[in-house]
């Protein structure tokens, strides 16, 4: 039941409620295919592809050589990947994957996932303030061996699991991993599980985690680096946006992301959008928050690791004819210990097409604000009115003395 001041706020709540959904119940048809073309396992390739009322975003995911997932969107329903894969798998894989027809793709990027470093984080956890000697050997992810994605994909849910473990003589993996865990959308909602981002149909998510890898030191922070591709002279840039609502993510206030700077007044962009928040466990609470800290976007000396699906696609030369930038991301801070007792570490971010979602109050909490302040407003009006009546009544009832 509402009371007081809450029946002033009640067209707004309406507004809000309709706004918050998704008005025009957009969705996409979304199938997964397994390595399309091939009947091998030994090589990992997902395609997801998202048909839309007169488009379709095709994702690309990969784990030959540098995990790696391209992003590319057509103005047709019916255009198509093609891959070569005896070009894929030799040393000059310029051109094995495109889209046909080639004249409906109107966008593509690709983001690479290329290095893990372990670091001695004691004295700071700023990747730029430890010491060079404070690192330890570079995990390089185009060198893991990545197990097959068979029996890893699950179409019901739509998603699909990468793990990998090193095979790098720098320290045994022991029993742990790291995947990549790749989740698709058919429609606007937001995850149940921490950090609950909003995510819309034109948009998949990536979560990296790292299971029972024995760290090689008593206090080590872990940092990854990604690498970015955009079409032609395009670039990205980073924004951080913050709010004072932490509603879906307790003490988290704010989002970062990476979006693609238009060239000759294209309107086609993407997105690589995340929360500054990480986490400790398979099934996160607020207690299992761990510090996530990025650094400046790298635009020079940038280069994509061979092999890459990003050089099947947009050619050998790549970091001579497109823009690519890096940016790394670290998860611990100095008082936290976090890995060294848990050993699990799980961080997500959101890819996808067009404007990145954008957080906004929930219906509940305009309810409570709409109360809280309009409660006030509408005693402070009755108050007035009934002290002018009573006032106007005093009045009325004096009678002048002949």
């Amino acid at each position: 039941m509402l009371v007081g001041g809450s029946w002033a706020s009640l067209p707004l709540l309406w507004l809000v409620g309709c706004l918050a959904g998704d008005p025009a119940g957009y969705r996409r048809k979304v199938s997964l295919e397994y390595n399309p073309g091939s009947n091998s396992s030994s090589d990992n390739l997902l395609h997801v592809r998202a048909v839309g009322h007169n488009d379709t975003i095709h994702y690309v995911w990969s784990s030959i050589g540098a995990p790696t997932v391209l992003l590319v969107y057509t103005g047709s329903q019916n255009s198509t990947l093609h891959v070569n894969w005896t070009k894929l798998l030799s040393p000059s894989p310029s051109g094995a994957i495109h889209i046909e027809p080639a004249s409906s793709v109107l966008y593509s990027t690709a983001v690479i996932f290329t290095k893990v470093f372990e670091y001695n984080g004691v004295n700071t956890s700023d990747l730029f303030k430890v010491p060079e000697d404070d690192f330890y050997p570079t995990y390089n992810l185009a060198n893991f061996t990545w197990e097959s994605l068979d029996g890893r994909i699950n179409e019901t849910t739509l998603t699909a699991t990468f793990q990998g473990v090193s095979s790098s003589p720098h320290g045994a993996f022991g029993n742990g991993s790291i995947s990549f865990q790749v989740t698709a959308y058919e429609e606007s909602s937001r995850d149940t599980r921490l950090p609950h981002l909003l995510h819309t149909a034109n948009c998949s998510k990536v979560n990296f985690v790292m299971s029972g890898v024995p760290p090689r030191g008593n206090h080590s922070r872990f940092a990854l680096e990604i690498v970015t591709v955009e079409e032609k002279e395009e670039g990205k840039r980073l924004e951080s946006l913050r709010s004072i609502d932490d509603e879906y993510t307790p003490t988290v206030f704010e989002m970062a992301q990476l979006v693609s700077v238009p060239h000759n007044h294209s309107t086609m962009s993407s997105f690589f959008q995340w929360k500054t928040t990480a986490y400790s466990s398979q099934r996160p609470e607020r207690t299992d928050t761990i510090h996530c800290q990025y650094y400046p976007l790298q635009m020079t000396n940038c280069t994509v690791p061979m092999p890459s699906i990003a050089h099947a696609y947009f050619g050998e030369e790549l970091e001579s004819h497109h823009g690519v930038a890096a940016i790394n991301i670290s998860f611990g801070s100095e008082d936290s210990e976090a890995y060294e007792e848990k050993r699990y570490l799980s961080w997500s971010a959101l890819i996808g097409f067009g404007d990145p979602p954008k957080d906004t109050f929930s219906t509940f909490v305009i309810a409570i604000l709409a109360v809280g302040l309009g409660t006030p407003v509408v005693l402070l009006v009755a108050g007035s009115i009934t002290a002018l009546f009573k006032q106007n009544k005093r009045y009325s009832e004096y009678e002048p003395i002949n």
